[in-house]
């Protein structure tokens, strides 16, 4: 993959859910950060580089995926406020989102996804591979 930065995109779950509203945190803070704090999320939340995720101080129960290098699902997760997921050794990306969300996108394991996110003039730009 390319170099990303943190900003906003979407996403596209093998060739199903098209324009998920995604954003992408890739800087330490946005990803410490993530989903603490907030009552919920329109769309996902993409942690990179991450394999495991917590959600101490969640105000809600999230969906995760580990996603490898390639955008491959490896595993789908759902986690109440207070877990520590276990990390997992392949995994090169996190994806978050309100839990039954991605049981309606049909993001399951072996799927692979697709990220949208803007150029600096705007347009839209997949991220390199």
């Amino acid at each position: 993959m390319g170099r990303w930065r943190d900003g906003t995109g979407t996403l596209s779950v093998g060739g199903g859910a098209a324009g998920v509203p995604l954003e992408t945190a890739t800087s330490h803070r946005t990803r410490v950060r993530g989903l603490l704090g907030r009552d919920g999320i329109d769309g996902a939340i993409l942690l990179t580089p991450a394999s495991s995720v917590h959600t101490f101080g969640m105000r809600f129960a999230i969906d995760v995926a580990y996603l490898d290098r390639r955008l491959n699902v490896l595993a789908v997760r759902t986690m109440r406020p207070g877990r520590l997921g276990l990390p997992r050794p392949r995994a090169r990306h996190v994806l978050e989102a309100e839990a039954g969300a991605m049981a309606r996108w049909g993001l399951r394991p072996g799927v692979r996804v697709a990220l949208v996110v803007p150029d600096a003039a705007g347009g839209p730009k997949p991220p390199a591979a």
